[in-house]
C-alpha cells in the first residue's frame, strides 16, 4: 500500500508516469524503506494507464461492496442523555476497555 500510496501521490503532483525511483524518493523522504520486488511489481502493472480511469474504475467496484454500520451504540448514548449517571459510567467503562483492548493487539494505528 504504502509504494501505492506514494505512486498515487506523484500522479496528483501532476507526474503522469512516475518511475520506480521516484516512487523510492518519495518513500525514503519519510523514511521508509522501499521493497524492490513490490515496487517493480506495481510499476509493470501501472504502466501505460491512466490513474483517473483506474480511480474511476475502482469507485464503481467498490461501490458495489455490501458494508455494515454501527447499529449497536445507539442505546448507551440514549441513556446517558436521559441523565442516567449508571448508564454514563458503563458507557466510559466502554470506552477504557475498547482503549486497552487496542493495545492488546501489538500494533498501533500509525506503526
Amino acid at each position: 500500500m504504502k509504494h501505492l500510496a506514494a505512486y498515487l501521490l506523484l500522479g496528483l503532483a501532476g507526474n503522469a508516469s512516475p518511475s520506480a525511483a521516484d516512487v523510492k524518493a518519495v518513500l525514503e523522504s519519510v523514511g521508509i524503506d522501499a521493497e524492490e520486488e513490490r515496487l517493480t511489481q506495481l510499476i509493470a502493472e501501472l504502466k501505460g494507464k491512466n490513474l483517473e480511469e483506474l480511480i474511476a474504475e475502482g469507485s464503481t467496484k467498490l461501490a458495489s461492496v455490501p458494508s455494515g454500520g454501527a447499529g449497536g451504540a445507539g442505546g448507551a448514548t440514549g441513556g446517558a442523555a436521559t441523565g442516567g449517571e449508571a448508564a454514563a459510567e458503563k458507557e466510559e467503562e466502554k470506552e477504557e476497555e475498547k482503549e486497552e483492548s487496542d493495545e492488546d493487539m501489538g500494533f498501533g494505528l500509525f506503526d
